[in-house]
């Protein structure tokens, strides 16, 4: 037989353990969700390629801090003379998102400086400014895209003092090789039968702009606030002996100025477009 102190006490029981439950499922429901509650799962090895996140270009999955830290370049890192940022430059990842959000990564291997208007190989040389080169007199970080050959198309982006820019000349392909294989092959003419090897992909400067599918819509565009190309910071950066300081390349016409070692790429670099023994041998020195 039950007591009546027992009776008592059952209820109050019951009252406590189910306040005790309704307290974990309040809780639990306050929690933020975990990345496993998400309904779209991590891809494991390649970055998912459907549509971008709420955290935009911003964010790279490859080169984020563990703090998350925002990783993306902004107009403090290009707000400098061409010299020094075309040095800065090396080690540097270049993104360009495509329409369909497949991103498209490669670490900047060779840069040229040119100075403005008093470097005789620069398209502001003399100072003139024209609706062509208009990107070179803009802000920092402002992309100068221009045609050669009829064809082809190199990217520069723009420093400090009027008409100044640097060249990006090799990338190291990093993210994104088939579909910069597949562009390559598309655009480039002549031998397009033949698989381009990787090291061939960005090995120059009209090269990397086929890659990222760049071309003259680029133009005086703001790398440090464009949806569809930005720069990320690498996470290594090279020591000052790594870095080869050389002449620039294909500017026969400039005078003394094409004798002028403003050419940098990182030594031992297998996707620079060219290679300089004499200046290494130098630089080494």
């Amino acid at each position: 037989m039950v007591t009546p102190a027992l009776q008592m006490k059952e209820p109050k029981q019951v009252f406590s353990r189910r306040m005790g439950q309704k307290k974990q499922r309040l809780t639990k429901a306050e929690q933020p969700h975990s990345p496993s509650d998400t309904a779209q799962a991590p891809c494991p090895k390649e970055p998912c390629l459907g549509p971008p996140t709420t955290l935009g270009p911003y964010r790279s999955i490859y080169f984020s801090s563990p703090k998350g830290h925002l990783t993306r370049l902004g107009l403090e890192f290009f707000d400098q003379p061409a010299v020094p940022l075309a040095r800065a430059f090396l080690g540097q990842v270049l993104v360009r998102r495509l329409p369909n959000g497949t991103e498209l990564r490669g670490r900047i291997v060779e840069t040229e400086a040119y100075l403005g208007p008093e470097d005789e190989a620069a398209h502001s040389r003399g100072g003139r400014q024209t609706p062509r080169n208009r990107g070179m007199f803009m802000k920092p970080g402002t992309l100068y895209v221009y045609i050669i050959y009829g064809m082809y198309f190199c990217m520069n982006i723009s420093s400090q003092g009027d008409g100044a820019c640097v060249l990006l000349r090799a990338l190291e392909p990093l993210e994104g090789l088939e579909t910069m294989r597949q562009l390559r092959s598309t655009l480039r003419k002549g031998t397009a039968s033949r698989a381009l090897k990787d090291r061939e992909l960005c090995s120059g400067p009209s090269k990397l702009c086929q890659a990222l599918a760049i071309n003259k819509s680029f133009d005086q565009r703001d790398l440090a606030q464009d949806e569809a190309i930005w720069l990320e910071r690498g996470p290594l950066e090279p020591s000052e002996p790594a870095v080869v300081t050389a002449a620039r390349v294909g500017i026969g016409y400039a005078g003394e100025w094409a004798r002028k070692p403003l050419r940098f790429y990182v030594r031992g670099s297998p996707w620079v477009s060219v290679v300089d023994r004499v200046a290494e041998q130098d630089t080494q020195a």
